[in-house]
C-alpha cells in the first residue's frame, strides 16, 4: 500500500508538467496561422498590355478623328472612284498595283520590247504667288503680262526603255510629256546586267539630248512617237494618272486609320 500511494502521488506531481508543455506546444504553433493563411491566399495577377481605345493617347484619338474626317471628304468626291477609258488605239497593256505611285505599260513593235514607267504627274494649277514678279511690279509691266498669257501646263515624268532581247544593249529615255508635246530629257545605252568583266566598265550615257544635233532630236523624236510614246497616249495618262492620285491618297488615308485605331 505504501509502495502504490508512492507512485501515484509521483504521477500526480509530474501532471502539472505535462499540462506545461502541452499549453507551450499551442503557444509555440500560433504564429504559423498567419503564413499559412498567406500562402493559401491567391496572389493579384498581373495585367496584360493592352492596346485598346482606353489606353490609346490623346494624340492618337485626335488624329484618327482628322483622319477620318479626311477620309469622308475625299470619299464625297467624283474623282477617287473614277475610271478612265482606255482609248481603242492605246498600244500598251497597263499594269496598275494599288499602293504604288506609278504605273507600267508594256508592248512589243517590230521584235522590239518596250517598257514605259509612268510617275504621277507634276500639278502645276496657277494659284502659287510668283514672289519674283511681285518684286519686280512697275518695273517691267509688258515682261509681267506676257508671263501671265502664258498657259501652266501639268506634265507627267515617263521613262521608256527600248530592247530587242535579252541580253543585247537597250536604249533609255526620260521624258517629260505636256498636254501638247513631249521633251526628251536624257537618253542613255544601257548595258546588261551579268557577271562578266565588262560590267564593271562605266558606260558613256552620251551628251545633254538638247546638245544633240537638232536634225538627230527630231529623229529620235520620231522613233518614239513610231513606238506609241505619243501626245494622244500622253494625254490620256496624264488623266489616268491624275485618278489614279485621287485613289491613292484615299487608300493611303485608310492605311492611316487603321493603324491609329489598333
Amino acid at each position: 500500500m505504501a509502495l502504490f500511494a508512492a507512485a501515484r502521488r509521483a504521477a500526480t506531481s509530474s501532471l502539472p508538467l505535462l499540462r506545461a508543455s502541452a499549453s507551450g506546444a499551442t503557444r509555440s504553433a500560433a504564429p504559423l496561422r498567419p503564413l499559412a493563411a498567406a500562402v493559401a491566399r491567391p496572389q493579384p495577377r498581373s495585367m496584360p498590355f493592352s492596346s485598346s481605345p482606353a489606353t490609346r493617347p490623346s494624340s492618337d484619338g485626335e488624329l484618327l478623328r482628322i483622319v477620318d474626317s479626311e477620309i469622308k471628304f475625299a470619299e464625297e468626291c467624283d474623282d477617287h472612284d473614277q475610271v478612265e477609258e482606255i482609248p481603242d488605239n492605246f498600244p500598251f497593256k497597263i499594269s496598275d498595283d494599288e499602293g504604288m505611285s506609278l504605273i507600267t505599260l508594256t508592248r512589243t513593235y517590230q521584235g522590239e520590247k518596250i517598257k514605259v514607267l509612268v510617275s504621277m504627274p507634276s500639278l502645276v494649277t496657277g494659284d502659287e504667288p510668283d514672289h519674283e514678279n511681285e518684286a519686280n511690279k512697275g518695273s517691267d509691266e509688258d515682261d509681267q503680262e506676257d508671263e501671265a498669257q502664258e498657259p501652266h501646263k501639268s506634265s507627267i515624268p515617263l521613262t521608256v526603255v527600248v530592247s530587242k532581247g535579252d541580253g543585247d544593249p537597250s536604249l533609255e529615255f526620260t521624258c517629260t510629256a505636256y498636254p501638247d508635246e513631249i521633251l526628251i530629257d536624257t537618253l542613255s545605252v544601257m548595258q546588261p546586267s551579268g557577271h562578266g568583266e565588262e560590267d564593271e566598265i562605266i558606260a558613256y550615257e552620251g551628251p545633254d539630248f538638247n546638245d544633240l544635233d537638232e536634225n538627230l532630236q527630231k529623229a529620235f523624236h520620231k522613233y518614239l512617237e513610231l513606238r506609241g510614246i505619243t501626245p494622244m497616249a500622253t494625254n490620256f495618262l496624264h488623266n489616268y494618272m491624275i485618278n489614279k492620285d485621287s485613289r491613292e491618297y484615299l487608300f493611303w488615308l485608310r492605311k492611316l486609320k487603321d493603324f491609329f485605331s489598333q
